[in-house]
C-alpha cells in the first residue's frame, strides 16, 4: 500500500491497524517514497520466578541446606 503524506495523516490509525496485520505501508512525497510504516517487535517478556510453578511436583526438605563435602577450591 502506497500513500501520500496528506493520506497519512488523515488516516494514520487506520494505516498502523493495516501494517499490525501486515501490509506493507509506505508513505510518499509525491511520487517518492521516503519512509515506510512497520510494527515493532515485541518486547522480551519479563522473566518470571516461578517458571517452574506446577513442574516440580516434590522437592527435598534439603534442598537448600549446605553440601558438607562440597569442595570450593578447584
Amino acid at each position: 500500500m502506497n500513500v501520500t503524506i496528506h493520506e497519512a495523516k488523515t488516516h494514520l490509525s487506520k494505516l498502523i491497524q493495516e501494517a499490525l496485520h501486515g501490509e506493507e505501508v509506505i508513505i510518499s512525497k509525491g511520487k517518492q517514497p521516503v519512509v515506510k510504516i512497520v510494527p515493532i517487535k515485541e518486547a522480551c517478556p519479563e522473566r518470571r520466578f516461578d517458571g517452574a510453578s506446577g513442574l516440580i511436583k516434590h522437592m527435598a526438605e534439603d534442598f537448600n541446606d549446605e553440601v558438607e563435602d562440597f569442595d570450593d577450591e578447584s
